[in-house]
């Protein structure tokens, strides 16, 4: 064991030896002077006295680069072996068959495919989908709602020919509605607006034969349709006609904050004094009336601009009257994000379906 060990450490120290004589050291590459030309990869390379360098690569230079190829298993088994497997055809009759049963087992268990959930415009929901029994009636132009469900109490109408007494009761477009022996039509929700003149009072009808503002859209429509709330005989501007029962009662209650414009004309300049006691809030006979605006119309006292959502019988005109001052003209400009623009007074239009659906998401 001794005599190996010697052996070994003499070949190491030969070895070292032999390295230094040639001018290499194990550890380091001698350091080459400024002017001597540093020893390349190349170079040692075209060396005679050693084996010739050859950098290690990941391919041969000498063979054609092959891509990465996209063949299947079979494909290459194919063209290694020349033998050619045989293609296996779809069976479509047995997919059908085991989709059938599929289908055939959800449908027993009370399991039906996910569908896609269809988006409905808002006409469509009115005009096909269920509504309550006393709705379909005042669409009808029997009654009001309110009537409607006396008439339900009292057993007056039928549905399919079944007579029908409970409250909220609802019916589909295809239901059979009569009142007595007349069978009711469901009939199509009409907006029309009008720019309203003086004189003229907001009433279906009058006792005493003075003029009204149904007399004005007379033959608009075949539909029976009420005014949206009232304009005094002396008041103009926008007046709304449906036969919308939950419109009408979303654009008159106070609750919804649903804003009105008056165009005032005074008899004399608003002072300022006044003009911030309307601002603050009046007291009136009903209650404190708050503004939601107030301005000056251009550089004039006299012409004012207010906007309220308040539905109290003449509150404008008593407004202005409680502070001492006589209103000469009142015009409403503005109507629930309405206007009266291209509208000369006295004449009406149909509201487009995008006036109607501003209306509905309105809350």
């Amino acid at each position: 064991m001794e005599r190996k060990g010697n052996s070994l450490k003499n070949r190491s120290f030969s070895k070292k030896r032999s390295e230094n004589e040639r001018g290499f050291s194990s550890h380091k590459s001698p350091r080459k002077s400024d002017g001597e030309k540093r020893e390349t990869a190349k170079d040692r390379g075209k060396r005679t006295d050693d084996k010739p360098f050859r950098p290690k690569r990941s391919f041969d230079k000498d063979k054609p680069f092959r891509e990465k190829s996209n063949r299947s298993f079979h494909q290459s088994v194919e063209q290694s072996t020349g033998y050619e497997q045989p293609r296996r055809k779809r069976d479509i009759t047995a997919e059908s068959k085991i989709l059938t049963e599929i289908v055939e087992k959800r449908r027993r268990e009370g399991r039906q495919a996910p569908q896609k959930q269809k988006i409905r415009s808002l006409e469509y929901e009115e005009q096909y989908s269920h509504i309550r029994l006393n709705k379909y009636i005042a669409n009808a132009g029997i009654c009001s709602r309110r009537e409607a469900d006396t008439l339900i109490v009292a057993g007056a109408i039928s549905v399919n020919g079944q007579v029908v007494t409970e409250l909220g009761y609802k019916v589909a477009p295809t239901d059979e509605v009569r009142f007595g022996d007349k069978v009711l039509q469901r009939e199509k929700t009409v907006y029309i607006l009008l720019n309203k003149p003086k004189d003229y009072i907001t009433t279906m009808y009058d006792e005493f034969n003075r003029k009204h503002v149904m007399q004005l859209i007379k033959g608009a429509c075949k539909e029976r349709v009420y005014p949206v709330g009232r304009l005094d005989r002396d008041t103009t501007g926008l007046l709304l006609f449906t036969n919308d029962g939950e419109m009408t009662k979303k654009l008159t209650h106070p609750r919804n904050g649903i804003r009105k414009l008056y165009h005032v004309t005074l008899n004399k300049n608003l002072k300022q004094s006044d003009f911030q006691k309307i601002i603050d809030g009046i007291e009136l006979g009903d209650g404190i009336i708050v503004p939601d605006e107030l301005a000056y119309v251009a550089d004039t006292k006299n012409e004012i601009g207010i906007t309220i959502h308040s539905g109290r019988n003449r509150i404008v005109r008593r407004i202005f009257e409680s502070l001492g001052y006589e209103v000469e003209k009142l015009d409403r400009v503005l109507f629930a994000g309405l206007t009266k623009k291209d509208l000369p007074r006295g004449q009406w239009r149909f509201l487009t379906d995008e006036e109607v659906n501003f209306l509905k998401m309105l809350k």
